[in-house]
């Protein structure tokens, strides 16, 4: 059993941080890694990326949305209650190094997986320019944080409440106007990190992406979380979760992931959730595909 310490909502409630008393993990954890929760006995195991730990205090820190069944669960446990299982670290820790200028791109939740490898870079002594996005203002988070490991913090929002009116692959074709980065880290919704990987490889600009396929076990062992890369499968769990953004199959991905969408409604009707975030981005490459027949092509794929 691990102890939930510290408990906050954020962005109007939509998304809940949890502080957990982990010491193990707080003690070995390193950015990039993730970890399987489980509420309960019966309860379902939900890979989440390690936001943040702290060694002293022997915590890790994880964010989340409401995005299916369990995660609503999640949301009802409190500060004093327990998740029945903490298992990690888990996966391949950010492969990174001082390469003069980082970008380092986020949307959404994305954001919290973002922090700690954007803090890395800043330790290691990089420039680090951040570009992150939400739908609208409330659902800007970490932006404190973002901004103290950051040398220069762009932000922007759909419908322009705050920052910029923008999507953040804008914004990070503006940024390589006037930058030549040694790297770009780009995390958040599958659409939007298949976008940075377009705008960045006839630049030749080295780019990470984290995936976020169906996991169960973590291990290797169910090979749910396959995802191509460069024609090979890999497993996210054990091969990344990040790879070379230029090499992933983000159309076969997106496939994938939307493998359970019909059961994943159902569930959340069950627990009265009405709204899920979708994404700008990937609503409007659906709609290109739509207009150039690709779609069914896809899905049959």
């Amino acid at each position: 059993m691990k102890r939930i310490v510290k408990r906050q909502e954020m962005a109007g409630g939509k998304m809940v941080l949890n502080e957990i008393e982990a010491p193990i993990i707080a003690r070995v954890a390193q950015p990039g890694q993730f970890v399987i929760l489980r509420a309960n006995e019966k309860g379902e195991r939900v890979p989440m990326t390690i936001a943040d730990t702290d060694q002293e205090k022997g915590t890790i820190t994880v964010i989340f949305s409401v995005a299916g069944r369990s995660t609503a669960l999640f949301k009802t446990l409190q500060v004093g209650d327990s998740y029945q299982n903490v298992v990690g670290p888990l996966g391949r820790p950010t492969e990174v190094e001082m390469v003069g200028t980082a970008i380092c791109v986020g949307g959404g939740t994305g954001v919290a997986v973002l922090y700690p490898i954007a803090k890395k870079l800043k330790r290691l002594g990089s420039r680090v320019v951040s570009i992150i996005g939400a739908r609208t203002e409330e659902l800007i988070i970490l932006q404190e944080e973002m901004n103290a490991v950051s040398d220069e913090l762009l932000i922007c929002t759909d419908n322009g409440s705050f920052g910029r009116n923008a999507l953040v692959t804008d914004l990070l074709e503006e940024v390589l106007k006037r930058e030549t980065p040694g790297i770009v880290v780009a995390i958040g919704p599958v659409p939007m990190m298949k976008r940075v990987s377009e705008i960045t490889r006839p630049r030749n600009i080295k780019t990470i992406v984290s995936l976020n396929p169906i996991m169960i076990d973590g291990t290797g062992m169910c090979g749910s979380c396959r995802v191509e890369v460069e024609g090979v499968m890999l497993l996210a769990c054990v091969d990344g979760p990040e790879f070379d953004g230029h090499k992933v199959n983000f159309d076969l991905l997106m496939q994938r992931l939307r493998a359970y969408h019909e059961e994943e409604q159902l569930a959340l009707d069950a627990h009265g959730v009405k709204e899920v975030h979708k994404c700008r981005m990937d609503e409007e490459i659906k709609a290109k595909d739509l207009d150039n027949g690709h779609l069914a092509e896809v899905n049959a794929a």
